[in-house]
Parts: structure tokens; sequence; C-alpha cells
């Protein structure tokens, strides 16, 4: 953090008095700052949304606006009962499969209009709270998801909060768009389908907007170019548009069916 940044932030501090919450010094303060700026984007679009509005398809195949309303609302929710879980020192694994439940979001489609806009709102607060009464030491915890052992590290749940966020800002098939999500965490978002993709397919993703390229799998003579939000796009599922082909053809079926985004 550069020293104009720490004196707004001592500024910022003085004005709002020793009751307010603060990140501390060492939580992921740049994942932090994409899920906060999605949840504000995330919020305007829904503003701007009438409630009749709510009850128009999303853009996501056979799911309405209420559903990813819902699923974003129950899985602030949810990370908030991990960050907690970990944060007050509780054993054992997580007592409950780490995943909005379907129930959940059958219930969440069912809310009066107003229910499911507080639904939001009040998850996203309480999600803060929660990630603001982290430690230092609190940051670098785990929580045991299962029986397998499968590990859900604290550290990691701002960047899955804003995944979800952003893209579901652009499920809700209203004006959101890939090009305003932040470069940064669209690097981050192209690094994370190159990882889940690799040993799938060979790929090399090179954007025009871009000094550094992504290589997934081995390298290849097919590389795919274009502005990074579009190749982000394409990564994520939500359709191909603007990109070139290098080698042979646009590679078919390794972005995935888009869907409800989980932990």
């Amino acid at each position: 953090m550069s020293t104009a940044q720490e004196a707004a932030r001592a500024a910022l501090r003085q004005r709002q008095g020793p009751g307010a919450r603060y990140d501390a010094p060492a939580a992921p303060a740049r994942s932090l700052d994409w899920a906060r700026r999605g949840t504000a984007y995330f919020a305007r679009l829904l503003n701007d949304l009438s409630d009749a509005d709510l009850d128009a398809p999303s853009a996501l195949p056979g799911l309405s606006r209420r559903h990813i309303i819902a699923h974003i609302g129950y899985q602030a929710r949810t990370l908030s009962e991990i960050v907690a879980w970990a944060r007050t020192g509780q054993a054992g694994p997580f007592p409950r499969v780490v995943q909005v439940a379907e129930s959940d979001i059958a219930l969440g489609v069912t809310l009066p209009t107003r229910a499911l806009r507080y639904l939001f709102d009040h998850s996203e607060v309480h999600l803060n709270v929660e990630w603001r009464d982290l430690t230092d030491a609190d940051w670098d915890a785990c929580v045991v998801e299962d029986a397998e052992g499968r590990r859900i590290a604290l550290r990691e749940t701002p960047e899955t909060r804003a995944r979800a966020l952003w893209l579901h800002a652009v499920d809700l098939n209203a004006t959101g768009r890939f090009t305003d999500m932040p470069p940064a965490f669209i690097d981050a978002l192209i690094r994370h389908y190159a990882t889940a993709y690799s040993g799938k397919v060979d790929l090399v993703l090179s954007p025009s907007d871009r000094q550094q390229e992504v290589v997934i799998g081995n390298a290849t003579d097919i590389t795919v170019t274009g502005r990074a939000a579009d190749i982000g796009r394409w990564l994520s599922g939500r359709g191909a548009r603007g990109l070139q082909v290098r080698g042979g053809p646009l590679p078919e079926g390794i972005s995935p069916v888009p869907g409800l985004i989980g932990l």
C-alpha cells in the first residue's frame, strides 16, 4: 500500500470513529476490493430492475433473475458461516455441505420481491462484517469441508465471491458487461479457468490488450487472440465474441455450460 493510501485510510478511520470495523492489515485487499466492487455493481443492476423485471428469464438456461438473486444472497450466507466457523475456532469438518442448497434457492425464488431484495442487501453486509472481524492469523486459516479433507482457505473466499458477483451480474441479462469488470479481476478470471482446463486442452491465450500470454496445457500451435474481457467471457462459457484463432479452429467444449457458481 502506498503512503498516500495509508494516509487516506488513517483519515477515514479518524472520521468513522472507534466503533467502525476495518480489514486486518494482512487481509487480501485486492480480492476484497473485487468482491466489494462486484457487490456494488450487482446492486446497481438489481436496483435498476423493477419488481416485475425479476420474473423475466436470466441469461442462464431455465433460470429466472430471481434464481440468480437468491443464489447470490444464499452464497453470501454460506460464506459467512464458513468464515465464522473458522474465526470462532470450531474444530472438525464443517457441519454441512459447503454449497448453496437447491432448497434454499427454491425458497428464495418464492419470496416476496421486497424480501428477495432484502436477502441480497443483508447477506452482503453480514459477509463484510465477518471478513472484517478476521485477524491477520484468521485469514490464514482453512475450513475442512468434509470427511475427505477438502479444505477451503479463508483467504480464497473473497475471490470466490467476486467471481459469483461479476459473472452473475452479466447473467442477470440486464446491462452487465465483461468490459465493466476490473482489469486485474479479468486477468485472475482467465488464470482461474486456465488452471481448471489444464490437462484437458492445449491452448495459448493471447490477450490483445495485455503483455502476457497464458498457456493452457502443453505448447500448442493453436492461439486464441482477443481482448482479455472477451477471452474471459468465452472461458466462463458466456459466449465467443471478438476472438480470432490461429493454427486451427476455436476449440469446442472447453468452456463450461454456464450455471450457478458454487464455492
